[in-house]
């Protein structure tokens, strides 16, 4: 990577005057971009001389390494800096922003995924792990407004066919099961990114019937939800948000609304995950609210099981239940009807709403109800969904310390690090991290130390 760009300016007095309010040294700053890029997966090689030249030749580096000196200040200054405070408000590239359009026009939009896959790989995009529920708005807001497109039916390129749309649910299925065995760190589920960006982005500038176009966009969709899922998943919050918001609008251009209605419920699952609870009750009651008479009751179901979750998040036990309750109904009403669904939410069944109605009252403090629920989800081979294997233990021997039982609770820790130490996934540590937070009131036992140590050594999870 380029230490900086050729094009000069007048001196840099915004960013002077930080620095040296910051108290430090141009030696010292450019050690900790360069161990930030580092971080970021950027090689940089920033020097005392770097710092001068953008101080007093006005020189501004390449992106995005603005980003990363704000970074490296903010933490001196304890407090978040902006582009424009360090003089380097127009840095920004185009790059910022892509992924985050939801345009009206279709062929728009399809301009706008596309162009998005063929950057999210690079080394140099999206290289921080933010999140920014308020993207959300515009998308939500379009989607509810209009779910779906008139017509899907293009004219271009190669002529798509069956066996094109099989290969992609082909791999939508493959990533599926590599995604809840390995985490979303694993090679397999990484590869969907590769597969839009060569296989779908070529076939969407193709000639399709409507039929056949409403099935692709819909395939796409759905293959761009599950590169958001597994971004999620390891910690790439900001590549993650992207791709959801591209699912989205291709699930509208297929005319999907019952898909739509999935992909915002996962939205609203990563707003809650980012702790924006409130924001995600509001998604998730409109996805319910647009998708219902239209969606298979399933889908519905699981909406409101994530607005349970959300519920819970907030304190709020009565809308908790409720929605609880709501969920467990549809979830009914689905298994006794014999009406066509979607396979990609044959994985919500009566089991796992009960494993994460646990979680829900893990959340809501009541260990009594969550071991209630506990009992009654079917107990989950690891090898088919090894993470959600691991999370459900930790969730449930979170419960067990909130009732006061040490021992229970440990037993189950540490199976969960027997199972989770060979998936790579961060949200998975997120629950081993709620479990450490609840053994705080024994934290001098020699098993809990014991116990840390293990999360520390082979999770990576900080004491």
């Amino acid at each position: 990577m380029a230490s900086t760009s050729r094009r000069t300016r007048p001196p840099n007095v915004d960013l002077a005057r930080l620095i040296e309010a910051s108290g430090a040294s141009h030696k010292s700053l450019a050690l900790r971009v360069n161990q930030l890029a580092k971080a970021a997966g950027l090689e940089t090689d920033y020097s005392h001389t770097s710092v001068a030249n953008w101080c007093r030749r006005g020189m501004t580096p390449k992106w995005p390494a603005p980003k990363v000196i704000a970074q490296a200040l903010a933490e001196r200054l304890g407090r978040p800096v902006s582009l424009a405070e360090i003089g380097m408000g127009d840095a920004e590239t185009p790059d910022a922003t892509m992924g985050l359009d939801f345009p009206r026009d279709p062929a728009d939009a399809v301009r706008a995924a596309t162009s998005f896959w063929s950057s999210v790989n690079r080394r140099d995009f999206l290289t921080g792990s933010g999140f920014a529920v308020s993207a959300f708005t515009t998308p939500v807001t379009r989607w509810l407004v209009t779910p779906a497109d008139d017509t899907a039916h293009h004219t271009g390129g190669k002529q798509v066919g069956r066996a094109d749309l099989d290969e992609l649910r082909e791999a939508a299925d493959d990533a599926r099961r590599w995604d809840s065995k390995y985490g979303g760190g694993n090679w397999k589920a990484n590869s969907v990114t590769t597969c839009l960006q060569e296989r779908a982005a070529p076939l969407l500038q193709g000639s399709f019937s409507d039929t056949v176009g409403r099935e692709l966009f819909s395939v796409t969709s759905e293959l761009s939800r599950l590169a958001g899922w597994t971004a999620f998943d390891v910690g790439q919050h900001e590549a993650a948000q992207r791709h959801f918001i591209q699912a989205l609008r291709l699930a509208r251009a297929g005319g999907d609304v019952q898909l739509g209605c999935y992909v915002l419920t996962t939205m609203a699952m990563q707003a809650l995950m980012r702790g924006f609870a409130s924001e995600a009750v509001d998604m998730a009651q409109g996805a319910f609210e647009r998708a219902k008479g239209q969606a298979a009751p399933r889908v519905l179901a699981f909406t409101k099981l994530i607005e349970a979750r959300a519920h819970a998040r907030e304190r709020d036990a009565k809308a908790a239940s409720r929605a609880l309750a709501t969920s467990e109904d549809l979830l009914s009403q689905a298994e006794a009807g014999s009406g066509l669904e979607p396979a990609w939410i044959d994985f919500y069944h009566h089991a796992r709403l009960s494993a994460d109605a646990a979680e829900v009252f893990r959340d809501l403090k009541n260990p009594k109800a969550a071991l209630a629920w506990n009992r009654q989800a079917a107990a989950m081979p690891p090898g088919v969904f090894t993470r959600s294997v691991g999370m459900r233990l930790a969730i449930v021997g979170t419960a067990h310390l909130q009732a006061r039982d040490l021992d229970h609770g440990l037993e189950l820790g540490n199976r969960s690090i027997d199972i989770l130490a060979r998936v790579q996934s961060s949200r998975a540590k997120d629950y081993v991290r709620e479990f450490n937070a609840a053994l705080g009131p024994w934290r001098r036992e020699p098993a809990v130390r014991e116990f840390v140590h293990r999360t520390r050594t082979e999770l990576g999870i900080a004491a």
